[in-house]
């Protein structure tokens, strides 16, 4: 089961949004979720600053600030068909 990854930040109303979208597909497409504050982390902060939320599947990059459900799920797929 892949894990998708959400960096975020206290507060954010596009991180809330794309939390939604994920924990809404998450029981159709089958992964596990795992939210990251970057808040307070320098290095993480330093990382993905002003882009947050940023998404990531099983560790390798999918997108940032907004979550496409149909990008999602094609990037899920690739992924899938390259495991």
């Amino acid at each position: 089961m892949e894990l998708v990854t959400i960096y975020s930040r206290k507060e954010c109303h596009l991180c809330e949004e794309a939390l939604n979208v994920l924990q809404k597909l998450k029981d159709e497409l089958g992964f596990e979720i795992s939210e990251i504050f970057i808040d307070g982390d320098k290095e993480l902060e330093k990382k993905y600053g002003e882009q947050v939320p940023v998404t990531l599947i099983d560790g390798v990059h999918h997108d940032y600030w907004r979550v496409d459900p149909v990008r999602f799920k094609s990037s899920l797929e690739k992924h899938r068909l390259h495991q």
